[in-house]
């Protein structure tokens, strides 16, 4: 597939890019690779090829699903400005 001028042009106002006239060209013959190359891969036959997110295999571990609070509330209580009773204490907003 081949890129033109015009085509750049306008995916480069759509990117928000400037992209000067004397760029149009090489520019235009890069994507064009790029695009071949991509049109190159596309022939391969992936039939039976599961997907994967990493080339080495590994099983992550696993944990208990469940809902904790931390148990670090004075840790974090630490932090704020002021606290009361074991909650942040806030100036009141509404009237």
């Amino acid at each position: 597939m081949s890129i033109d001028r015009e085509t750049v042009q306008k995916i480069a106002y759509l990117a928000r890019i400037r992209v000067d006239d004397d760029q149009l060209d090489p520019l235009a013959g890069e994507i064009s690779g790029i695009i071949d190359w991509i049109e190159q891969l596309s022939e391969l036959d992936t039939n039976g090829v599961e997907p994967m997110a990493s080339v080495a295999a590994m099983t992550l571990p696993m944990r208990k699903d469940a809902v904790t609070d931390g148990n670090c509330r004075d840790g974090v209580l630490k932090n704020a400005p002021d606290s009361e009773d074991g909650f942040f204490a806030v100036p009141k907003v509404v009237e």
